[in-house]
């Protein structure tokens, strides 16, 4: 059975449990990318299936289910922030004038393009800047010092494809991971620039990442501690967690996961200070792009 790059398939050996998308086929040998999990596999092209139009629609709504539920609980927690922020600024609710916020600059590198259109996507839903870079993991120390010094972010999220491999060593030997070495090495060249964990914020990690090595090399958040997989947007709610508190509080690791799909299974990290500075007077004639962006959560 012959396979084209994109066709949506699943591994008969693992039970059809994941939805991969082919990036390449080289003889016998198919190169997958998964389709809402940061995994990167390699499979013998008689071990995949193609999935048929009623499974596919089936996937593809519980995924949807899983993704709303978890922007809902983010929604709902935005709001009591906002309130809370509101009641703090106005000397409980004493003043009337009107507050506004600057919200955390994010960078965001993803090694998947159609994953980094979701992430932008998911950004701009919850109101915050993002500027997307789509490269190769390989390429990402090369790249990083250059994108921090033109996009001055606050928040870094390195993220791609990863995947543990047995046959190349133990689960404590970053060599048995197909790209934890450079999201490794993107993490430290960053750190050099901006060496303060809460003067710039990295979330790094993808499917099965060495969650250690990423940790020790300067990140904030990192996956994977249990080495599962994790979901492509989990990054993104980690970042907005940190970009919607405060910068004079601290969000607790237990706090920035919440929301995920994946859990402290998946991700895990330091308590980090927030990032929003909230200012007034408010000037009523931004309203507009105010109801546009913050109000729409």
């Amino acid at each position: 059975m012959s396979f084209k790059t994109g066709e949506l398939v699943t591994r008969i050996s693992y039970n059809h449990d994941l939805l991969f998308r082919v990036v390449s086929v080289t003889k016998d040998t198919a190169l997958l990318h998964g389709e809402d999990i940061r995994l990167e596999a390699d499979a013998s092209v008689d071990d995949l299936t193609r999935v048929q139009d009623a499974e596919l629609e089936k996937r593809r709504r519980k995924g949807k289910e899983h993704e709303d539920f978890s922007y809902r609980l983010f929604r709902q927690d935005y709001k009591l922030m906002k309130e809370k922020r509101t009641y703090q600024s106005t000397d409980g609710y004493h003043h009337s004038t009107k507050i506004f916020q600057i919200p955390a600059k994010v960078l965001h590198l993803d090694g998947d393009s159609m994953y980094l259109r979701k992430c932008i996507h998911l950004y701009q839903r919850m109101g915050l800047q993002v500027h997307g870079v789509h490269l190769n993991e390989k390429e990402m120390p090369l790249e990083i010092a250059s994108l921090v010094d033109k996009i001055q972010p606050d928040i870094i999220v390195i993220t791609g494809h990863d995947s543990f491999s047995k046959n190349k060593g133990l689960k404590n030997d970053i060599r048995a991971y197909r790209h934890s070495r450079y999201f490794a090495e993107t993490v430290r060249e960053a750190r050099r620039i901006t060496p303060h964990l809460d003067q710039l914020v990295i979330f790094a990690g993808a499917c099965q990442s060495h969650f250690e090595s990423l940790i020790r090399a300067g990140a904030n958040f990192a996956s994977s501690p249990s080495r599962i997989n994790i979901h492509a947007l989990d990054p993104v709610y980690i970042a907005a967690k940190i970009a919607y508190t405060p910068f004079m509080e601290k969000v607790s690791v237990w706090d920035a996961l919440r929301n995920t799909l994946t859990g402290d299974k998946g991700m895990g990290g330091v308590e980090t200070r927030g990032l929003l500075r909230t200012g007034m007077p408010y000037i009523e004639e931004d309203e507009e792009n105010e109801d546009e962006t913050m109000e729409s959560l």
